[in-house]
């Protein structure tokens, strides 16, 4: 069992309170004015540009590295729509009525002031539940990847790897109600997620992408090589697990899958990925999914240790 609190990243007040026991999800508000991440001593994160008020002015252009690449370095945290799971024929978006209270705005999407406006040529928002909710048609399984993610989901998606304290893969963690912190240097590029205390690697100093074949070592995030293409930083990934979730709902990822990310990062505080994901083995053609991100300020990851969940596997056996 996991609590922690989401933020809401340009008026550093607490929003919400989500409880993760296992592969069940239940999210609601918390009306608490107190920090969010109280563990840590409040510290200012320097060069923000602020409103009058104070508040961030998240619009405002953004910030370039010594060499004039875009920065994706900061605290990031997904749109609230992302995380709660779609609704049942007929029923209102649940994650409409939750940024509905959070804010009064009526934004589905938990875009902050100043975001940027909506694309409409931009791909299917992807959800932390369910990486194909918004892909008209569903996603393009092979059969025998439906009926593993059917059975997942039957099981009470007992065998996600989040279950039993084990990484969950980078596309979970993308879209993954903690935050991910990512520093950035010339060559390379490190992300830090606070949910079970993921470490990525992104190399962008020139090396080769290995292929699908050529017998690498299996990994939770797969091997990552980047490179920018003017203000998109693009990554590659290939050598995941035969095993690998996708999303909560079991949606699965093998050996010969390679994943694409378009990374930009538009505005000062707002940041877009679209990731491809071209699996022949477990999907019938590649897709590609949004997820966006918004930037978290004055705040830092706080300690998560993920143990003695896999005691409890026992009670989630059908």
């Amino acid at each position: 069992m996991r609590y922690f609190s989401a933020v809401d990243p340009f008026h550093g007040e607490n929003r919400m309170t989500i409880r993760l026991e296992t592969t069940l999800f239940v999210i609601a508000l918390a009306a608490v004015a107190s920090p969010a991440r109280a563990q840590w001593p409040s510290y200012p994160t320097p060069n923000v540009p602020r409103n009058a008020d104070g508040t961030v002015n998240g619009s405002a252009p953004a910030p370039k590295t010594a060499d004039g690449k875009p920065d994706l370095s900061g605290l990031w945290e997904i749109y609230l729509s992302s995380i709660a799971p779609p609704p049942a024929p007929g029923q209102a978006s649940p994650s409409r009525s939750l940024q509905d209270q959070a804010d009064g705005s009526g934004n589905q999407l938990g875009i902050a002031e100043g975001g940027p406006p909506p694309d409409p040529k931009a791909p299917p928002r992807a959800t932390f539940f369910d990486i194909g909710a918004n892909i008209e048609g569903g996603l393009p399984f092979q059969p025998w990847a439906k009926e593993l993610r059917a059975q997942r989901m039957a099981d009470n998606q007992k065998d996600n790897p989040d279950a039993h304290c084990l990484p969950m893969g980078f596309m979970q963690l993308h879209g993954h109600p903690q935050p991910r912190k990512i520093v950035q240097t010339p060559d390379l590029i490190v992300i830090m997620y606070e949910g079970n205390q993921g470490l990525r690697q992104i190399f962008t100093d020139g090396r080769p992408l290995p292929t699908v074949d050529d017998n690498l070592q299996p990994w939770w995030y797969g091997y990552s090589v980047g490179h920018w293409e003017r203000d998109t930083l693009v990554v590659e990934s290939v050598g995941f697990r035969e095993d690998g979730w996708l999303d909560v709902y079991g949606s699965p990822l093998t050996e010969k899958g390679k994943l694409i990310e378009r990374w930009r990062r538009p505005d000062f505080g707002h940041l877009e990925i679209d990731i491809t994901v071209d699996d022949p083995k477990a999907y019938t053609k590649p897709f590609t999914v949004r997820v966006s991100q918004q930037l978290t300020v004055d705040q830092e990851l706080i300690e998560f240790i993920c143990n003695e969940n896999e005691k409890s596997s026992q009670h989630y056996d059908p």
